[in-house]
């Protein structure tokens, strides 16, 4: 399970000090989708950045199946990596490198044997549905399957975690299904623990079995998604709940 532990992060520039976390104290079990919602600058993605220590907290402890993971350096750090993939909402493709060879990327980090990387990077292609656009390039795939690659490579370690964030934001409503429904898969097929960073509650809806809500960088609700969407008890559930009916009555 991924767990936080009293953790804050602050940020220091020449404005002053921005504390983007306080005393997260979080608990995602192993096997979950896990969605983190709350609107812009409330410390979500770097909430999630924290798990692959993209950030590091400044202070409390980030625990991986009961390991603190915090101070990973060197080997270590580059190992738990390794079981942790990561896609984004601009999906971070490399142009001019095929699909094929944007899958193969984190393998060729690890050294692994050519052939062996083409052929999970393969596997990984039919899983996502690209089994027949191997040798295409990044601009010539539509935002969808540019995400599918993105989820492909993220899934080449074979890792036990897959954080999204906000990953299906720059995608239209039916692509967003799509893309959601190819992580449900993946998490029930693959037994790949997810969390899901996003400011859309339908997103959390429609993919997330627990949520926990942010605000001015504090975690200020959480529980299974059906008790948090039916009884919301923070003032900033409700907007965003209030936000979404809105817009999907619009």
């Amino acid at each position: 399970m991924i767990e936080f532990r009293n953790l804050s992060k602050t940020f220091e520039s020449k404005e002053g000090t921005h504390k983007a976390l306080h005393d997260i104290n979080l608990t995602i079990a192993n096997g979950d989708i896990f969605g983190i919602i709350g609107s812009s600058g409330a410390g979500k993605s770097t909430l999630v950045r924290c798990i692959n220590l993209l950030e590091r907290p400044t202070s409390g402890a980030v625990l991986i199946d009961e390991i603190d993971v915090t101070n990973y350096k060197g080997r270590q750090l580059l190992d738990l990596r390794a079981r942790i993939g990561m896609i984004f909402q601009d999906f971070n493709l490399f142009s001019q490198r095929t699909v094929l060879q944007n899958v193969t990327f984190p393998l060729e980090i690890r050294h692994d044997k050519h052939e062996h990387a083409v052929q999970r990077a393969r596997e990984l292609l039919d899983l996502v549905g690209l089994t027949n656009m191997e040798k295409r390039y990044p601009a010539q795939l539509s935002g969808g399957q540019q995400q599918r690659v993105s989820i492909a490579r993220a899934l080449a370690n074979h890792p036990d975690y897959l954080l999204c964030d906000e990953a299906t934001s720059a995608l239209d409503t039916l692509t967003t299904d799509s893309i959601l429904e190819l992580i449900k898969q993946i998490n029930r097929d693959l037994g790949v623990t997810v969390v899901i960073i996003t400011h859309a509650m339908s997103v959390v809806e429609a993919a997330c079995n627990n949520v926990a809500v942010i605000n001015d960088s504090c975690i200020v609700e959480q529980g299974s998604v059906n008790d948090v969407f039916s009884s919301p008890k923070a003032d900033i559930t409700r907007r965003l709940l209030r936000l979404e009916v809105g817009e999907a009555n619009a």
